[in-house]
């Protein structure tokens, strides 16, 4: 059994997004002791941002005439493939920035995307594994707020990891968790208290459910 994660937050210290995935990932692991993990950092060690541009030319160009940069950039992609198709399940822990998707994410996954076992137009080598995403947001953008539908992100990565790449997904989010660092949000505390109570909860959920499919696979 093969675990895939990767971590898009910038930080490793103090990140929410990490902290929540170490939950699902401590709850995979109790079911899978032996098993390995492939990580990526990408929000530390991101994805070069001309990568995706020189894979998609690399793509219509013969492999004889592509320059040195094209050949690295399809190397990386199929690097980047080959961990998620190795792998029997995922994680994705990716932080809502500025209200839109991680650029070290959509970096990423663009690439991966130009691979052919993970395009578009093909069933990708991912369909059917399951996958847990954890993404977590300094405010709160549900129903009813003065941010609601500000999120940009969440609906993006579900599109990519769901109909796209096939995963048989389950999400967990957490809001506010800037309460406790910018004060004028210090009166949602008991609010940002129960959020990161119910969203722990969901993530071990979901770790025992994924590392119970792959035990029963």
């Amino acid at each position: 059994m093969t675990l895939f994660r990767l971590d898009a937050s910038i930080r490793e210290d103090g990140s929410h997004s990490r902290a929540v995935a170490d939950l699902v990932e401590t709850e995979w692991r109790s079911a899978n002791p032996a098993a390995a993990i492939l990580r990526r950092h990408i929000g530390i060690e991101p994805i070069p941002a001309h990568a995706w541009g020189a894979a998609v030319s690399a793509a219509a160009t013969l492999a004889a005439d592509r320059t040195p940069e094209q050949h690295a950039a399809v190397a990386l992609a199929a690097r980047e493939a080959d961990a998620l198709v190795q792998s029997d399940a995922a994680l994705f822990a990716v932080p809502l920035y500025n209200f839109g998707v991680s650029q070290h994410f959509k970096a990423w996954a663009d690439l991966v995307i130009t691979d052919p076992r993970m395009a578009p137009a093909a069933i990708p080598a991912t369909a059917g594994k399951p996958a847990v995403l954890v993404t977590v947001r300094g405010g709160a953008y549900g129903a009813g707020t003065p941010r609601e539908g500000w999120d940009h992100a969440t609906g993006w990565m579900r599109r990519i990891l769901e109909d796209v790449w096939q995963y048989d997904l389950k999400v967990v989010e957490r809001e506010f968790t800037l309460v406790g660092v910018n004060p004028a949000l210090d009166e949602f505390a008991d609010l940002a208290d129960q959020m990161r109570a119910d969203a722990e909860k969901i993530a071990r959920e979901h770790g025992r459910s994924l590392g119970a499919a792959r035990v029963a696979a």
